[in-house]
């Protein structure tokens, strides 16, 4: 079933649609910093859209857009994500790695590109449909940690295989030109929002590290190996890419139990 935004899950556990942020009473047009409290918690993005240039510091700070509840206009440059695929894409069959996603048109660094969106699910769902599953199905949930400053880790689940968009079909690479982002606009659920790494040709497929590195050094995938059951179930990496770590990213953690 598509469906363009997030949806809350199976488990109810989570409600991406629920509005809990207050609105900012912003009149302007386009909301600025540092008058918007909005903008005033995290980053805020050029005419562009998101560059990863700006990213690059020790920590990445957040992003949280004006929502529904704010008083700024539908065109407030702080609303991009929210909007939705604004792109051609094209779902494509690769020569070895299933369906891909390629874009009809250019696209300039920054650009928003899609949401990865499907079922938000608390840990115990994510875990059980991951331990459900066999080695020779595909596995779409993601699973997104956010360390926050104080210590803690948030975590987001997110399961398209039932309902979806476009973004489940995005395949790994160890050299890719998206990169992920959290960003937020209603509630503390945020939408794993995918962004242009670099100028990107009309043809070209659009690709995104699922271990949630921008670009992997050579032998940074095999600094720590997996153990040898481990690899058993590890899927293996067909991107190409001169830095390729042969094996697609791998997190035990929702297999293992307590």
């Amino acid at each position: 079933q598509y469906s363009p935004e997030s949806v809350p899950g199976a488990d109810g556990e989570l409600d991406p649609t629920e509005v809990t942020f207050p609105g900012c009473s912003c009149r302007s047009r386009s909301c600025a910093a540092p008058e918007c409290p909005c903008l005033s918690r995290g980053h805020s993005y050029s005419s562009l859209g998101l560059l990863l240039a700006e990213q690059q510091q020790p920590f990445s700070r957040p992003v949280f857009e004006c929502n529904s509840l704010c008083c700024c206009g539908e065109g407030c440059q702080n609303r991009l994500v929210q909007r939705g695929l604004r792109l051609r894409l094209q779902v494509f069959r690769t020569p070895r790695k299933g369906w891909g996603v390629r874009a009809l048109q250019p696209v300039p660094e920054g650009s928003f590109v899609c949401e990865y969106a499907g079922e938000v699910l608390g840990f115990a769902e994510a875990q059980r449909r991951i331990q459900a599953q066999s080695p020779q199905e595909p596995n779409y949930i993601i699973a997104v940690r956010e360390h926050l400053h104080d210590g803690r880790v948030m975590e987001t689940f997110v399961d398209p295989t039932r309902i979806g968009n476009v973004g489940r079909f995005l395949n790994h690479s160890c050299e890719p030109n998206l990169f992920m982002v959290p960003v937020r606009v209603d509630s503390m659920v945020p939408k794993l929002a995918l962004f242009a790494a670099a100028d990107i040709a009309a043809g070209e497929e659009l690709t995104y590290d699922y271990s949630g590195r921008f670009r992997n050094f050579p032998g940074a995938s095999r600094e720590h190996k997996a153990l040898e059951e481990e690899n058993s179930l590890r899927k293996p990496c067909y991107c190409g890419s001169r830095t390729c770590a042969s094996f697609l990213p791998w997190d035990s953690s929702l297999f293992s139990t307590p």
